[in-house]
């Protein structure tokens, strides 16, 4: 059964730091571009980065708003997959969600067919 699990979310102060996990089971996350998205409430589900397969080059690719403070990163040994998020935001507070596909496409988050259940992230003082 193929599955993603999402990990690592929490409550942190604004310009603090956190990194999300995810887990791949039942799939080899080098084989998919593995995005990851967040959504506010009241808000649409968006983008946030992307990385390609291993076979297309791992490439990366984020929303511009985030370039600057997050990165994105894959360990294939222990088939994850990571967030690294930075200089945090009360803005950047939402659920993320990591999701794997064929292709990296994080302007249209449903194109991705397989979704962690998401971590809660919120920054706050």
């Amino acid at each position: 059964q193929l599955q993603l699990v999402e990990s690592g979310g929490g409550l942190v102060q604004p310009g603090g730091s956190l990194r999300l996990s995810c887990a791949g089971y039942g799939l080899t996350l080098d084989n998919y571009a593995i995005g990851w998205f967040r959504q506010a409430p009241g808000k649409e589900r968006e983008g946030v980065s992307c990385i390609s397969s291993g076979s297309s080059g791992g490439t990366t690719n984020y929303a511009a708003s985030m370039k600057a403070r997050f990165t994105i990163s894959r360990d294939n040994a222990k088939n994850m997959a990571y967030l690294q998020m930075n200089s945090l935001k009360p803005e950047d507070t939402a659920v993320y969600y990591c999701a794997a596909d064929r292709w990296c496409n994080i302007d249209y988050p449903g194109t991705f067919g397989s979704w962690g259940q998401g971590t809660q992230v919120t920054v706050s003082s």
